[in-house]
């Protein structure tokens, strides 16, 4: 089943502010609340839904890129619990941990609690970096890279009981993993829940511990993870994949895969935003003739015309060689700075040429209105 464009589902516009986002989010939330409507199938999908959206649109980075590619932009970094995304994957509880505080405790839930009030463990998030090189960066690819964490233990499927069953009900919360206390005031009965001391909340208590997690649910091991980098990230930037990090304890939730981007520098091009600059020397005869010279560029090298009488200075520009921007269709440059280079060392008959030359009326300076100042060029450059 396709999924819904994320404006849709919450009925609102584009351009619609965070705060927007946020009310239209919590109107769906409660339409559609479980609580609200027991056993209706339907209204905990628009639910679901719903917090697929907001987790997408109130985060700037994925709105950004749900903007310009819609759902094929976010690859492995929407939804709960899903490398894919899928709402398949989503758990009521997860939804709670996420996003309690938008219900302002109008449901009672926490961010370790479902509906039934026992409490979820979520696991931690893992922070991990990915190297990329500048080829990398320009067209976006996949990593796979190999990540030593939390997972669920198999022989007891996550339960941290043996063979996943031997579990008694709390006797202390009866299974429902608070204690609630009722305290006469000034201003009548007050009511309060906390999670229960016996059980830690969770509702059951372990009567047979598994030997091989020895009661947590959870191991340490390796995992290998696809992450889909998209083209035009920089140095610093962060990608969340969701689940994907620490898994809690006892049948929890996975918490985050954090991944922060480091670049490799280039030999040759130096990279300021979307733009790649490129520093070529030349001599002066070069300079004064003119000549064809090789750029390196992302794909290759590209061949570039030195028209005769050059300047030191010079910025070339080779228009949308640069880097994509991750957030739009648009494409950098390349600006090639020519620097004339001066020779420190001359033979006796170099320099019997070069005082011949010295006094020759082409080679006094007359610089004229084209000739602009390094301001005014890089002015016009980066405007």
């Amino acid at each position: 089943m396709s999924k819904r464009d994320y404006y849709i589902v919450l009925e609102i516009s584009k351009s619609a502010s965070a705060e927007e986002i946020k009310k239209a989010y919590r109107k769906m939330a409660i339409q559609h609340h479980p609580d609200k409507n027991p056993g209706d199938k339907t209204a905990e999908e628009k639910f679901k839904e719903a917090a697929e959206a907001y987790e997408v649109l109130s985060n700037p980075q994925k709105k950004q890129l749900y903007d310009q590619y819609g759902h094929a932009g976010l690859g492995g970094n929407a939804g709960f619990g899903s490398a894919g995304g899928s709402r398949g994957g989503f758990d009521m509880d997860d939804i709670f941990s996420q996003f309690g505080d938008i219900f302002g405790g109008h449901f009672g839930g926490s961010s370790s609690r479902g509906g039934g009030g026992r409490r979820v463990n979520r696991g931690s998030n893992l922070r991990v970096k990915v190297k990329l090189n500048l080829e990398e960066i320009a067209n976006g690819v996949e990593k796979k890279i190999k990540v030593n964490k939390f997972v669920a233990c198999k022989p007891c499927n996550g339960t941290g009981a043996k063979n996943g069953s031997g579990f008694n009900t709390c006797s202390t919360c009866k299974g429902s993993g608070q204690i609630t206390r009722v305290t006469n005031t000034i201003l009548g009965a007050m009511q309060t829940s906390t999670p229960c001391h016996s059980c830690g909340g969770e509702g059951r208590t372990i009567t047979d511990k598994c030997t091989v997690c020895h009661g947590d649910g959870i191991i340490r091991d390796e995992e290998v993870i696809s992450i889909n980098i998209p083209a035009g990230v920089a140095e610093g930037m962060q990608l969340s994949v969701g689940g994907r990090g620490n898994m809690g304890a006892r049948g929890g939730i996975a918490g985050d895969l954090i991944v922060a981007v480091e670049e490799i520098e280039h030999e040759e091009l130096k990279r300021d935003g979307h733009n790649l600059f490129y520093e070529h020397f030349i001599n002066f005869a070069d300079a004064a003739l003119g000549t064809q010279i090789e750029v390196p560029t992302i794909e290759g090298k590209a061949k570039v015309k030195i028209e005769p009488g050059t300047h030191s200075g010079k910025v070339l520009r080779l228009k949308g060689k640069g880097l994509p921007d991750v957030n739009s269709y648009s494409r950098g440059d390349i600006l090639v700075n020519v620097n004339v280079w001066t020779p420190q060392h001359l033979s006796k008959e170099e320099k019997h040429i070069m005082e011949s030359l010295r006094d020759s009326e082409h080679f006094i300076p007359h610089p004229t209105k084209k000739d602009k100042s390094f301001f005014d060029r890089m002015r016009q450059y980066f405007e």
